[in-house]
């Protein structure tokens, strides 16, 4: 499951601290947070991990494998998503990628989960197993599609 942060070009220690913060209410936060050696990774932000309950594994250096489920969600990002683009402003991107998210988190099956979503919609399924048109919604512009089962 993507969780989207804020953005900026120069993080600092209490920013991505406090990011972590909002990324993670009222007990929410995941069990462990791979990180790399960044020293923007400081003080304030292991602080916050702690304190919500998050195991911090930094990636060893030099060693870029150790690292590969944040590439590969990013690389997923860029094939599907950007490479089909043209990102316009800052403001655009943010919006395409929250748009992303969504699709990533609610439409697109997964293969490491049995063909599930990481957070599945709650939908109220018609009566009968094929009961129900099943209807494109499209995403981005058309760019992916969210497939549902409609009465």
């Amino acid at each position: 499951r993507i969780v989207p942060i804020g953005v900026t070009r120069s993080p600092t220690d209490a920013w991505v601290a406090q990011q972590l913060s909002e990324a993670t209410p009222f007990g929410t936060a995941p069990r462990y947070l791979i990180r790399d050696n960044d020293t923007k990774y400081g003080a304030h932000f292991e602080a916050v991990a702690t304190g919500t309950g998050i195991e911090l594994l930094r990636t060893p250096i030099k060693a870029p494998r150790a690292n590969a489920r944040c590439e590969r969600l990013l690389g997923s990002i860029r094939r599907e998503c950007l490479d089909h683009i043209v990102v316009v402003s800052a403001g655009h991107l943010r919006r395409v990628v929250l748009a992303y998210v969504r699709y990533f988190n609610h439409a697109r099956p997964h293969q490491g989960i049995g063909q599930r979503m990481p957070v599945p919609e709650e939908h109220t399924a018609p009566s009968g197993a094929n009961a129900g048109n099943v209807i494109p919604f499209p995403v981005l512009g058309g760019l992916h599609h969210d497939y549902r089962r409609v009465a």
